[in-house]
């Protein structure tokens, strides 16, 4: 049994802007999906992953998403951070968020590791901002689509933060 101390993780997130033309900060479209087997379950995130050593948050995301979707992206660019402590999983994370486009509008995301992500699809920043409104008013309730913890911090911690380029 390990007594090292809990420790604070990066965690990086890719908004993918559905279309490489959409430069409309209003309500933007990008691509979520249903988390499962880790912690997280059951609740809908962008693509994303651990920071690795000596990497930089850009080049992350664009491997995550590969890896995730097998979309290439490009243009990616930082976007905010979160701060994300997740006492029921025992963690805390602080989260980058990118933005990023298709490098081929046309591609469609796959589900690359179905031991991690259930599905993909497209959702708008009225969406989020909606379902973040919707599990603040369940107080714990039944919701139509549950946010990880970092896409609801994104939205509380970050007002008037949208993805765009």
């Amino acid at each position: 049994m390990s007594t090292e101390a809990p420790k604070v993780r990066v965690g990086v997130g890719a908004f993918i802007l559905e279309s490489s033309s959409q430069q409309s900060r209003g309500n933007p479209r990008f691509l979520i999906g249903k988390r499962i087997n880790s912690h997280g379950a059951g609740t809908w995130a962008t693509p994303g992953g651990h920071l690795e050593f000596g990497e930089t948050p850009e080049i992350c995301a664009a491997r995550e998403v590969l890896e995730e979707t097998g979309l290439k992206v490009t243009n990616v660019r930082f976007l905010t951070a979160t701060n994300d402590f997740m006492p029921a999983d025992n963690k805390h994370y602080i989260t980058l968020f990118t933005v990023c486009v298709r490098e081929n509008d046309g591609e469609e995301p796959q589900v690359l590791e179905p031991h991690k992500c259930e599905a993909w699809e497209w959702a708008s920043w009225e969406n989020l901002s909606g379902w973040v409104k919707l599990e603040a008013e369940a107080q714990g309730g039944i919701v139509e689509k549950k946010l990880f913890t970092p896409l609801l911090n994104l939205v509380r911690q970050r007002p008037g933060v949208k993805p765009g380029l």
